[in-house]
């Protein structure tokens, strides 16, 4: 999907990735080396040819070209000396500045939003994802098409996000893009609907779900296949997973539960992604927990993971679901590091230091996910007919029975049930006294 960005006559496109650090609009929870790194890692996820990163130190953004005209100026020679044809801007680019860069620099110019949908593009396996992915990208797409661009024949690529064949058919490709826009939203209306009936048909099985979330490249997949012996794709590549997977998983209490992977999440994640994946969104919010993956080898990894907390309140996880913090890679940590997390989360049922790749501290995270669901259950009593054997059979399969008796006719259940199943016995038993009534 991306081959006409990354590469050319199957030869990778070189790219060059700037990071504009202004001092007067910076973020001072994260250093714009680590930033940059991120921006080089997205780039590199769709395989393109990095050959000039470099972080650029403002005062503050230029309304015309974001820069400045004089670093503009400096850089353009670079670009021509290196064979530069694609420049990545790890900012938000108006349509206008980015504009103005492609004609001073005469190469193709993206920032990083057009950067992200591109590596979405590729990722995207499921129906859903694909259509999620297209309407953010000619939402994105639409907003580009300036009369004043020029060589804009040169500008297909990917899902064509950087422009059109020709200024006399800006006004077509607008229709066409607004037509489909108008399709694509009917067609994930449909979509969705589907995935609400999956997820209700889900609810209906006695199996709670798990979710994984985490910053993009944290280690998730791995972690997931792990755990489940599953093989979803596991790399050292941002956004390597997009669409879920799930995946069912008997813990040694015998407990059955699902668990779901995840895609990553990432600073400055594009307003229009946040959008088009709600319905993705929606299975992290409805999980019964949230296991946060979290990559303990990143240099920046406690910002990675204010942005991974922020994001779950953006989407309004639901109060008092249960997070717990995987402090992934330890196997990376220097040694006495590796000691103190471990000896850290060893006192508590909230923060689990494992390491994927090698499986240590695996067993110790699947006994804190069966503590946290014991803990999620609520005691019940219930009074069923003694000759209702299916009721009381159910009981039994859906929750531990701690004591059971009878009396004229009636059986006492003291059952622990997960809340969701307990309503759902409660309504049996109404419906059941309403039959008996008529």
């Amino acid at each position: 999907m991306t081959e006409g960005i990354s590469h050319k006559d199957g030869i990778p496109t070189a790219a060059a990735v700037l990071h504009p650090y202004f001092r007067s609009k910076a973020d001072t929870r994260r250093l714009p080396e680590s930033s940059l790194a991120e921006a080089v890692g997205l780039a590199e996820a769709i395989g393109l040819d990095v050959r000039l990163r470099e972080v650029i130190t403002m005062g503050g953004p230029r309304p015309a070209t974001l820069l400045g005209s004089g670093k503009v100026a400096d850089l353009k020679p670079t670009f021509k000396e290196r064979d530069i044809e694609i420049v990545i801007v790890d900012a938000a680019l108006t349509p206008g500045q980015q504009r103005n860069l492609e004609r001073d620099w005469d190469c193709k110019v993206i920032d990083r939003t057009g950067l992200i949908l591109e590596i979405f593009g590729a990722r995207a396996r499921t129906r859903e994802g694909t259509l999620q992915v297209e309407l953010a990208a000619l939402n994105y797409q639409k907003s580009r098409l300036v009369r004043s661009w020029t060589h804009l024949e040169r500008q297909r690529g990917g899902f064509g996000f950087m422009g059109g064949p020709g200024e006399r058919q800006i006004e077509a490709d607008r229709r066409m893009i607004s037509d489909r826009i108008i399709r694509l939203e009917k067609e994930l209306r449909g979509v969705s609907r589907t995935r609400t009936l999956h997820r209700e048909s889900r609810r209906k099985v006695p199996f709670p779900t798990v979710a994984f979330v985490g910053y993009t490249n944290a280690g998730k997949s791995t972690l997931f296949n792990r755990l489940t012996s599953a093989s979803v794709l596991a790399q050292d590549m941002l956004f390597a997973t997009l669409d879920p997977t799930m995946r069912g998983l008997t813990l040694a209490t015998g407990e059955r539960i699902i668990l779901s992977d995840t895609v990553g999440f990432i600073s400055n994640l594009p307003h229009d992604l946040v959008a088009a994946f709600a319905a993705t969104l929606e299975e992290v919010r409805d999980a019964d927990m949230i296991l946060h993956v979290r990559d303990m080898a990143h240099p920046d990894h406690d910002h990675q993971k204010s942005d991974v907390l922020g994001i779950l309140e953006d989407i309004g996880l639901r109060a008092g679901t249960p997070v717990i913090e995987i402090q992934n890679k330890i196997d990376l940590l220097p040694a006495e590091e590796n000691e103190r997390l471990g000896a850290l989360a060893s006192g508590t049922n909230e923060v689990v230091a494992v390491s994927a790749a090698t499986g240590e501290g695996c067993s110790r995270l699947l006994e804190v996910i069966a503590w946290h669901l014991r803990k999620a259950r609520e005691t019940c009593t219930f009074k069923v007919p003694s000759q209702d054997g299916a009721a009381i059979a159910w009981l039994h399969e859906h929750g531990d029975v701690t004591e059971k008796r009878e009396d004229n006719g009636m059986t006492t259940i003291c059952v622990a049930l997960y809340p969701v199943d307990a309503r759902r016995f409660e309504r049996r038993l109404a419906e059941d006294r309403l039959i008996a009534a008529d």
